[in-house]
C-alpha cells in the first residue's frame, strides 16, 4: 500500500475526517527523549481501515504542522479499536495534547504476553514469531529531528505499523482461543491507568544513592527532586541535566542550606548550576523545616529466614507452569510477587501492606490460588519427564 505524507494543518484535517468511523487504527510514533523534559514528538505513522477515507497509510510530520489536536481527539474519541506496540509514550503523547487516553487500545506487546512466553518483546521479535516476517530495522540510530527525511528513513517509520493489523488479527484469535480474552482487557485497562498515574507520581524515591539516608536527609532529597523536577520543566530539559542524582544526594547527606557550602560540593560550579545555587539552598532550608511523619515507615518483624527458601522452591514451577501455558512468565509474575503471596497466606505480611497482586483478578486463577493450595499440601510439585525443557509439575 503507497502511502501519504501530511505535512499541513489543512491535510491533518482532510486525514482526520477520511479516519472518521474507521474499525481500526494503528499507529505508532518517532521521537527524541534525550534533550528535553519530555520526549519530543517527531513522527506519527498511521494505519487504518473501515473508515470515510478507506484504508489509509499515512505519515505525519509534526514539525511543519504543530498542533496535532484533531488527530489525537480523533484517536481517543470513538468505538474503532487503537492498536500500537508497547505503547506507554503514544499514551503520554495524546494524554498530554487532550488529557485522554487512546480509545480502545490493543497493545501488541502486552497481548502477546498472553499467548506466548516472552515479554516485553520487541516489535521485531513478536512479527518474526507471529507472522514469519522480519520488518526492515536499517534506520535504528535516526536522529528523527532532522529534515530532510529521506525514503528509507520513512519507509524504516512505517514499518512500525504495516504488521499491526496482521499481528492483531493473530495474536486475538489465539489468546481468543486460550479463553483469555477478559484477561488481556483487564491487563491494558491496568497498564493505561498505570500510565496515567506515572505521569503525576513523585520518584523522588527513585534517586540513585538515595537508599539508606536518614530520613531529614530524605526530606531534603524530596525537595531538591521536587525543584529539579519544576526547574526542568521551565527550561525544557531532561531532570538530570539540571541536578546529577549524585550531587542531589551529595547535598541532602550534608544537610546545609549555607551557599558557601554548597559552593564547596565538587561539581556544584559548573555551568547553570551555581547561577541556581539560591534556589537550591531555598529547596534544602525546605527540606530542614518539613515535617518527616509520612517518610518514617512503620516498625515491621522482618520476615522469617524460610520464605526466601519457599520463594525459591516454587518460583520454577510457576515458571514451568507459565511456559506449558504459553503466558509469559515475567508478565504474570516476579520473584516478589510470590513471597508476598506466600506471606500473604501464612499471615507473615504487614496489617498495612496492600493485597498481593496474585491473590486477585486472573492471576490468582493462574498462580495464586495454586500457591495457596502448595502451601496448603493440597497440591505438590514433582518431577514429571526429567527430559523434558519444563520438568517441573504441580499436581
Amino acid at each position: 500500500m503507497s502511502h501519504e505524507t501530511i505535512l499541513s494543518a489543512g491535510g491533518l484535517a482532510d486525514l482526520c475526517e477520511r479516519l472518521t468511523g474507521a474499525t481500526r487504527i494503528g499507529f505508532d510514533t518517532e521521537f527524541v527523549s534525550e534533550d528535553t523534559f519530555r520526549p519530543e514528538l517527531c513522527l506519527v505513522q498511521v494505519i487504518a481501515e473501515g473508515g470515510a477515507g478507506g484504508d489509509i497509510l499515512a505519515v505525519i510530520d509534526p514539525q511543519p504542522i504543530g498542533d496535532l489536536t484533531p488527530f489525537w481527539r480523533l484517536l481517543a474519541e470513538g468505538d474503532h479499536v487503537t492498536i500500537a506496540h508497547a505503547a506507554r509514550e503514544e499514551i503520554n503523547f495524546c494524554m498530554q495534547a487532550i488529557d485522554k487516553p487512546p480509545a480502545n487500545l490493543f497493545d501488541t506487546q502486552l497481548a502477546a504476553a498472553f499467548c506466548s512466553p516472552e515479554y516485553p518483546a520487541a516489535y521485531s521479535s513478536v512479527v518474526q514469531r507471529v507472522l514469519n516476517k522480519r520488518p526492515n530495522k536499517g534506520e535504528q540510530r535516526t536522529d528523527w529531528r532532522r529534515r530532510p527525511l529521506s525514503d528509507a528513513q520513512i519507509d524504516y517509520a512505517l514499518e512500525d505499523v504495516r504488521y499491526l493489523f496482521p499481528l492483531h488479527d493473530k495474536i486475538l484469535a489465539k489468546i481468543d482461543k486460550l479463553g483469555r480474552r477478559e484477561w488481556m482487557e483487564t491487563e491494558t485497562a491496568g497498564f493505561v491507568e498505570e500510565v496515567i498515574a506515572a505521569r503525576t507520581r513523585q520518584r523522588w524515591r527513585k534517586v540513585s544513592g538515595s537508599g539508606g539516608l536518614p530520613i531529614r536527609s530524605l526530606a531534603i532529597v524530596r525537595e531538591l527532586w521536587l525543584w529539579r523536577q519544576s526547574e526542568a520543566q521551565r527550561r525544557d530539559l531532561p531532570p538530570k541535566r539540571v541536578l546529577r542524582d549524585d550531587l542531589l544526594v551529595e547535598l541532602a547527606k550534608k544537610r546545609t542550606d549555607q551557599q558557601d557550602k554548597i559552593r564547596a560540593v565538587r561539581g556544584m560550579l559548573h555551568g547553570q548550576l551555581k547561577k541556581a545555587i539560591p534556589d537550591i539552598a531555598a529547596a534544602i532550608r525546605r527540606g530542614l523545616d518539613a515535617p518527616t511523619d509520612d517518610l518514617v515507615g512503620s516498625r515491621r518483624k522482618p520476615p522469617p529466614p524460610q520464605l526466601n527458601l519457599l520463594g525459591q522452591f516454587i518460583a520454577p514451577a510457576i515458571n514451568s507452569l507459565c511456559n506449558r501455558s504459553e503466558i509469559a512468565t515475567a508478565l504474570a509474575c516476579t520473584a516478589t510477587d510470590i513471597r508476598a503471596q506466600i506471606s500473604h497466606h501464612l499471615g507473615w505480611s504487614h496489617e498495612s501492606d496492600d493485597p498481593p497482586r496474585l491473590s486477585q483478578g486472573w492471576r490468582a486463577e493462574l498462580i495464586g490460588n495454586l500457591i495457596d493450595e502448595l502451601l496448603e499440601g493440597e497440591k505438590s510439585i514433582r518431577i514429571g519427564d526429567p527430559q523434558s525443557s519444563e520438568p517441573l509439575e504441580i499436581s
